[in-house]
């Protein structure tokens, strides 16, 4: 389905299907931020009551931990996205050839 990290192949390469009509638009990063914001707002909230450890601590945890979350969902939910589409028979709105002004 991809060609390299997020990039779209131009086709299947199984069953020829053509990938032209899937746009996920900014979905994908729309759902990662909301995703990884939740856990690991949450995961430093927890680690600030419980130990209190200094500023550089939480930096040295928590920018790894949004780097590598964000790279994982990323092409979780723009393939997620995608599949949905197909499913749906999601796609551009069109106007039927009758009702073109």
């Amino acid at each position: 389905m991809f060609d390299g990290y997020i990039a779209l192949k131009k086709e299947c390469p199984a069953c020829a299907l053509d990938y032209a009509m899937f746009d996920a638009g900014d979905g994908p990063m729309v759902f990662g931020i909301l995703i990884v914001g939740a856990i690991v707002c949450g995961l430093a909230l927890w680690v600030e009551f419980t130990f209190q450890p200094p500023l550089w601590v939480h930096a040295a945890l928590w920018l790894p931990l949004i780097c590598l979350l964000t790279a994982i969902f990323l092409r979780l939910s723009k393939s997620a996205l995608l599949v949905l589409q197909f499913k749906h028979k999601a796609g551009e709105g069109r106007l039927k050839e009758e009702e073109k002004p």
